[in-house]
């Protein structure tokens, strides 16, 4: 098993997560760790390239471009 690393979060933040989607997930930890996971393998490049393409657009439709 790797490291494991503490954390501190607001209360109020984890309870309201908790109630929102633990259903879904054994624990608060699991669906952590899958959030992160997540954000950790998202290619950003593609995202950047996707939200640059939005705002050009948005830009256009306003006349600005």
């Amino acid at each position: 098993m790797s490291a494991r690393r503490q954390v501190s979060l607001p209360e109020e933040l984890c309870a309201a997560v908790e109630k929102r989607f633990c259903s879904r997930f054994g624990s608060f930890e699991e669906l952590l760790e899958f959030v992160l996971k997540e954000i950790a393998d998202t290619n950003t490049d593609s995202l950047d390239q996707a939200e640059q393409e939005m705002i050009e657009k948005r830009l256009r439709d306003l006349g600005y471009m």
